[in-house]
């Protein structure tokens, strides 16, 4: 005899039990006959279905209970989607990381302010995580592959058509709103579908993931160095265009998602706001990029201005804070499997916003090499660990992708301002870096804070101390 249809309301709710009696579904006749209904049937109660919606449910419930197997931790399949995400990222934050190649030629090509030539950035980043919230719970119901597509279009189109702009609007227009909302159309989705794929592994994965901004911020900076003299601007930005577009493409064969749309639910899951330790993250999310990308986008105008270094070795330092990301994304990650990552993120939060004080004492050459090197190998722990975080406070995985898109949507606004602020902050203060250095560091210190606030509710509600040294 067939075993009673789960009820509906468990199903929609994703509370799915993994080792649950199969003996329902060795009959065929009790798994696919849905039409088999009994000539007589009693009357349903006031509130309750009827029995054949009950079988219908029941029939969705067990398919998803179905492919709502563990992640498998491993497995071509699983590995080939984290390597189309590496390729996503390349192409989105390896090419925002890289602004400050921009930043020091439309300054003075356009005889633009830094505070405005930084709009465009910022405006990129913003729309990279402000849309986070909607293509996150789009993600979560089955829209993966559309917002790939879209996105790589997007990203592509945006890269042609700057290539044709000679104004700052056109610019605007097309790197800062069309290539921003492309990046955003691509980066949570990928994310969040690297992650449906591991447990044990979910921190590491996503560090390995996100280090695709590594490539991409040694490959495009160095394409600029050496085709802008001899190519020229449109170019070079074309040349760009293509390396985006093969490595999409091989995106978007490799990635396809492990489970099963979850169409029920909105935009927000406004119960995450309810659980104390999400609320403080995400605080201390947003206080880390107000501040961490101001040396992206300025440190080559910093060694231009202040220490008179040629534009082309000044790109050098791009290059090596971009490159030192490799090794500060994928260790802490990995120890972040074994730790916890609140405990990886409160101490490279820390450690970035004391680098960031540190940068007001530098005053030559050697040393600005050696504050870079070390600032990326920190900044690179925040950036990399940010979701995983997030990941390791979401219990159902049909909730990823919302609960990521939300913690984006809400640094977005930080990314939105933090570097424009710092540029005015530099004109005001006449070309002095100080201010916009101390204002920096000042927020990163903050969100060490609220780091700390957040592992300290989650310890307690573990049933350990505030300060305990636990995984977490």
């Amino acid at each position: 005899m067939a075993q009673p249809p789960v009820p509906p309301d468990d199903a929609e709710k994703g509370h799915f039990d993994y080792a649950q009696d199969k003996s329902s579904h060795e009959t065929p006749q009790a798994k696919d006959d849905i039409c088999s209904v009994p000539a007589t049937r009693a009357t349903p109660k006031d509130g309750e279905p009827s029995n054949i919606a009950a079988r219908v449910l029941s029939k969705v419930a067990s398919r998803t209970d179905v492919v709502l197997d563990p992640p498998p931790d491993g497995g071509w399949r699983a590995w080939a989607v984290v390597l189309g995400g590496f390729f996503v990222v390349m192409d989105t934050w390896g090419v925002v990381n890289s602004f400050g190649v921009f930043q020091p030629y439309y300054t003075a090509a356009l005889d633009r302010s830094p505070s405005d030539v930084s709009w465009i950035g910022s405006f990129q980043v913003f729309l990279l995580f402000f849309i986070g919230a909607g293509t996150g719970r789009l993600t979560d119901a089955g829209y993966f592959r559309p917002l790939l597509f879209s996105g790589s279009l997007l990203v592509v189109l945006a890269m042609f058509t700057t290539s044709f702009c000679t104004s700052y609007w056109q610019l605007f227009l097309s790197q800062g709103i069309c290539m921003g909302i492309g990046n955003g159309l691509l980066f949570t989705p990928s994310m969040s579908l690297a992650s449906t794929y591991f447990d044990k592994k979910k921190s590491f994965v996503i560090g390995i993931v996100s280090a695709g901004s590594v490539p991409g911020g040694l490959i495009f900076p160095s394409m600029v160095r050496q085709l802008l003299p001899t190519a020229g601007f449109p170019w070079t930005i074309r040349a760009m265009a293509f390396v985006q577009l093969g490595t999409l493409a091989i995106s978007a064969v490799l990635m396809k998602p492990r489970l099963p749309p979850r169409r029920a639910g909105g935009l927000v899951d406004w119960s995450a706001f309810r659980e104390l330790e999400y609320t403080f993250y995400v605080s201390a999310a947003f206080m880390s990029f107000w501040g961490i990308y101001f040396a992206f986008h300025y440190v080559a105008a910093y060694a231009e201005e202040i220490l008179d270094m040629p534009y082309s070795n000044a790109l050098d330092l791009l290059l090596l804070l971009n490159g030192m990301g490799g090794v500060g994304r994928v260790l802490p990650n990995w120890l972040a499997d074994y730790v916890g990552p609140f405990n990886i993120y409160i101490p490279s939060a820390f450690l970035t916003g004391l680098l960031m004080y540190f940068w007001i004492a530098v005053s030559n050459t050697a040393g600005l090499y050696v504050w870079t090197a070390f600032y990326g190998l920190a900044v690179a722990g925040i950036q990399g660990i940010f979701l995983a975080v997030v990941g390791s406070m979401t219990k159902d995985p049909q909730k990823t992708g919302t609960r990521m898109g939300m913690a984006t949507t809400i640094v977005s606004f930080a990314c939105l301002t933090g570097t424009p602020i710092m540029g005015a902050i530099i004109r005001a203060q006449e070309g002095s870096y100080v201010g916009a250095q101390v204002f920096s560091a000042t927020c990163l210190m903050a969100a060490t804070a609220f780091g700390i606030a957040g592992r300290v509710v989650r310890t307690r509600k573990m049933g350990h101390g505030a300060f305990a040294w636990v995984k977490v």
